[in-house]
This record gives C-alpha cells, sequence and structure tokens, in this order.
C-alpha cells in the first residue's frame, strides 16, 4: 500500500518520531512522509509512533491509498534538490 503520513508533535517528542518515520517512509515536507509500505511494516510503524506520542496533545494523520498510481501530486515551490516548480 501507499500511505502519505503527517503530524503535529510536542517538540518534546519530535526528533524519536523523525527517526520512526525516516525508517519506513520518504520525508518529504517537515512533518510529511510517503511512500510504499507492507502491511506488517505499516502495523510496526503505527505500534512505534503509538508507543512514542502523547494522544492527549500529539497528532498523527494517516492517508491509506492502494497505489500512487491513481494519485496525482503536484508541487509548488521549492522541492529538496532547492529548485523551484510551477
Amino acid at each position: 500500500m501507499f500511505i502519505i503520513l503527517s503530524y503535529d508533535i510536542g517538540q518534546k517528542r519530535l526528533n524519536k518520531v523523525l527517526k520512526t518515520c525516516r525508517k519506513y517512509l520518504v520525508h518529504i515536507q517537515k512533518s510529511v512522509f510517503e511512500g510504499q509500505i507492507s502491511p506488517s511494516k505499516y502495523r510496526q510503524l503505527k505500534y512505534e509512533l503509538g508507543q512514542l506520542i502523547d494522544v492527549q496533545v500529539d497528532s498523527v494523520i494517516i492517508y491509506q491509498l492502494e497505489s500512487p498510481k491513481f494519485t496525482l501530486k503536484e508541487q509548488i515551490g521549492v522541492i529538496e534538490d532547492n529548485s523551484f516548480i510551477l
């Protein structure tokens, strides 16, 4: 499956959540990740994040897509190599 993950995490837990997400997905923006992931790795990612976050104040949102093939992605502005697209 293909997922897009976004989070809003307290500063105290931010680095651990960032490192966990990087283990499984591609970091595309400050708090946004995307990538192909197997169902077992997806369950592991959710488990690890659940152990790290404070559910009273933190938020993780995950969009599941069957395939990126049917998803249109547009980006305006800076991309990772510091070039610009419109």
